[in-house]
Order: structure tokens, then sequence, then C-alpha cells
């Protein structure tokens, strides 16, 4: 495969990310949030173990534990953003969502003891400048949706931030599809605690949850895991950028969503913030990388 098919492949990734938060959205008219995730990654659990079965085969007892810790960080990302998603616009939780890459460096500097760059504090900066002016009403209060989906967007960055601790001592695979599948009972727990469970939902709600799991998830894993080893770690981060925009366009072309010219200036923000602090400090002689280890799904979708 060549250089460009890849960052073609990778766009198309980001596309579909980005289309599913208006999805979501419209699905949870007719289903709680913690359902809806269970369902999700019950079906992609299901069709990830089918696709590395032979992967699977002799996984050992540390990567089991290692992904199911990492596990709990992306069902409680998931969670948030779908809980979110009830009370804000899919153009703002995608954007929001998109602050994890920024608040990694903070994690990293306590958790990991790796101090950001210079590119990753200018990019905090002007992401959390860009978060008041998308989310702050007039009044300084801020939406719930948009505190759900903050919560989020610190889930995911702790989730990538122990990838990044775990992954140089297990199989990248087995790791990555431990975690999506441990996001199936964590979320099933939380949907009998706080909501009734029910099979009886409209065809368009099993669409929504088939397209999700099925194509966010599995598929678009399956796509992330074979064809970054044909780019750089530099494109893949520039394409992937690109997820909060395809939201932003997907909520004003489907759902008629519309930002005024504070949430778009917030939105610009966010996302010069994300690009600075995950591409100032790459080298430009990036090269291509060997099989990712953080195969994680580190976005929303």
């Amino acid at each position: 495969m060549k250089r460009w098919q890849a960052d073609l492949a990778l766009a198309f990734v980001a596309l579909i990310w980005g289309s599913t938060f208006v999805i979501v959205k419209n699905a949870l008219d007719t289903v709680g949030p913690l359902t809806y995730v269970a369902w999700r990654f019950w079906l992609a659990s299901i069709l990830l173990v089918a696709l590395f079965s032979r992967r699977l085969r002799g996984i050992r007892r540390e990567e089991i534990l290692a992904g199911g810790l990492i596990g709990v960080w992306l069902a409680l990302g998931y969670l948030f953003q779908t809980v979110g998603l009830k009370t804000t616009t899919s153009a703002k939780a995608g954007f929001i969502t998109g602050l994890s890459v920024v608040i990694v460096p903070l994690l990293a500097t306590v958790l990991l003891r790796r101090p950001p760059g210079r590119s990753a504090i200018v990019g905090i900066a002007a992401a959390t400048v860009g978060l008041g002016f998308l989310s702050l009403n007039k009044d300084l209060s801020v939406q719930a949706g948009d505190l759900w989906v903050l919560a989020c967007a610190v889930a995911f960055a702790l989730h990538i931030v122990s990838v990044s601790h775990f992954s140089p001592h297990t199989d990248p695979i087995r790791l990555s599809v431990v975690q999506i599948a441990a996001v199936a009972p964590i979320a099933t727990i939380a949907a009998f605690s706080f909501e009734t469970p029910s099979l009886n939902l409209p065809a368009a709600t099993w669409g929504a949850i088939a397209l999700t799991g099925v194509a966010a998830t599995a598929l678009a894993f399956g796509i992330q895991v074979y064809v970054q080893r044909f780019t750089t770690s530099t494109h893949t981060a520039l394409l992937f950028s690109l997820e909060p925009v395809f939201a932003a366009l997907f909520g004003w072309w489907w759902a008629h969503e519309s930002l005024g010219a504070k949430e778009l200036l917030g939105c610009g923000l966010i996302l010069a913030g994300m690009l600075v602090a995950e591409l100032g400090d790459t080298d430009a002689t990036d090269t291509v990388p060997e099989p990712l280890a953080d195969l994680a799904l580190t976005s929303s979708d």
C-alpha cells in the first residue's frame, strides 16, 4: 500500500468517527445512553474477537489485566460522552472530546513524569481558551452536557496515557481487543444500575447501534491496525484531528446545528491547540513506524 492510500484510509476513519456524534445523538431519543454503549460494544467485541481469533490464542494474564484496566478508562470515556450528547450538540461534543490530545501531556507529567515540551504547553493554552469560548455562556455558566463531554476527554486522555505505559510490554492487537471487550460488561452493569435496558427498540436505533458498533468501532479499528503501518505518526495525528471538523460538518448538514462566531472561534482554537500539541514536537523526518503499540481508539467514536 502506498502512503497516500494509507492516509486516505485514515481520513476515512476520521470521517466515520466524526459522523457518529450526530448518529448517536439522534439515537438517544429512543434509548438510554448507557444501554446504547453496552449494545454497541457487545457487537464490536464479538466482531473483533472473530476477526483476531488467531492472534488471541495464547493471550497472557498480564495482557488481560492491562487491557481490562485500560478498558475501564475507555468505558468511562464513551459513557460520559454518550450521556453528554443528550444535552449538547454533536459539533461541540466533537471538539471538546478532542481536548484529550492536549490533556495527555498534563497527565503524562503527573503520572509518567514526562514533562510537556513548549509546543504542548502552547497547545494546551490555546485549547483551554478555545474551550472557554465554545462552552461558557454569557453568564459564565456551562451546559451539563459540555461538562460530561469534558469528563469524557479526561477519561480518554487517561486511556491514552495508560496505553502508553502498558503497550511496550504487550501485544498491541491483544491489548486493544481486550480493552474494547472490557467496555461491554462495564456499560452493561451501568445500564442495569441506572436505566432499564430493553430489546424493544426502534429499527432506526438498532441501525445506529449496528453502524457505530460495526463501522465506527470494529471496522475503523481494523482499518487503523492495517494501514497505519504504511504512513507516519505525524500524518496519522494530522488526519485524526479532522474528526471534530467532520463532527461539526455532519451536525450542520444532518441535524441543522449551528455555531455562532464565539463558538466557531473556540472550535478554531481547540483545533489549533490539538495540532500544535500533537505535531509541534514531532521530528520533520518522521518515518513510517513499526505496527503501532497504541492501537486503541483514542477518539470517540
